[in-house]
């Protein structure tokens, strides 16, 4: 199954992956804490939970690496992704060019 075809989840200290279509559960992954925030970016999933990052598996939920953020406490995490960003970007890019193309098709 793709990645696309997942919904990832964070809640009570787990990161959970979904089948979109069907709603079941496809792994799950104790992390530590309460509250935590997932965000996939180009194909790697991390995870935040009680002040540490976590890079997982999309596909298993495995621990790829874990970052303990050293002297920064034990608080919420917020991520922030430039991939996405590139990837709405590049499509608006696209998107423009395709409308620049038929309106110079449609006056040529």
């Amino acid at each position: 199954m793709s990645q696309t075809g997942r919904l990832f989840i964070g809640i009570k200290g787990t990161a959970v992956a979904l089948d979109r279509a069907s709603g079941q559960e496809v792994w799950r992954t104790r992390l530590k804490g309460d509250f935590v925030n997932v965000v996939l970016d180009n194909g790697d999933l991390y995870a935040a939970a009680h002040g540490e990052l976590y890079c997982l598996d999309p596909a298993t939920g495995q621990i790829r690496w874990r970052n303990e953020l050293k002297g920064l406490g034990r608080g919420l995490i917020s991520i922030a992704s430039a991939g996405q960003q590139t990837i709405l970007l590049q499509k608006k890019k696209q998107d423009d060019e395709a409308a620049a193309a038929a309106t110079a098709a449609s006056t040529g």
